[in-house]
């Protein structure tokens, strides 16, 4: 996940280990690489990634699941003056850390998280969502569904 232009974050989990770290290390020089563990959860056979946990929608914004957030990534966050909506416990498992920012403050999301996009809103954020009945089968959300060429913070 880009932070910002100079600053990636990876998490370190059963499906990124510390030589996939080091290998973007070597790719991206002159960007801060900063890997932060990401919680057992369900294990091995989860999906769970960094973007299960959080999505940037702006330079200064995110939405973050704090209950499983790393600690680390949580102090970068307040370190860099990133302001963070947290998704409510009952909006998790439907994708509602989740979230694709289009443009800065414009963001696309799971439907069937209406207390993450009232807060998003009440932010200033512009919400689409799209019924993810059929696109978002198993543990996929909007960031899962995309291949962007080039991605910086918060577009």
């Amino acid at each position: 996940m880009w932070l910002d232009e100079q600053t990636l974050v990876v998490g370190r989990g059963y499906r990124t280990n510390e030589a996939g770290i080091d290998a973007l290390r070597h790719a991206l020089p002159g960007v801060e690489v900063v890997a932060v563990d990401l919680p057992h959860f369900r294990g091995p056979a989860s999906v769970l990634h960094l973007m299960s946990l959080i999505s940037m929608l702006d330079r200064d914004l995110a939405v973050v699941y704090p209950p499983l957030a790393p600690v680390r990534l949580l102090d970068l966050l307040a370190e860099r003056g990133v302001r963070t909506i947290e998704v409510p416990e009952e909006e998790f498992d439907t994708m509602g850390p989740n979230v694709l920012a289009l443009a800065p403050r414009v963001a696309l999301a799971a439907e069937g998280n209406p207390e993450t996009r009232r807060r998003m809103e009440a932010t200033g954020v512009e919400v689409a969502v799209y019924s993810s009945a059929e696109l978002g089968k198993g543990d996929g959300g909007p960031t899962c569904l995309t291949r962007p060429l080039i991605r910086t913070p918060g577009g």
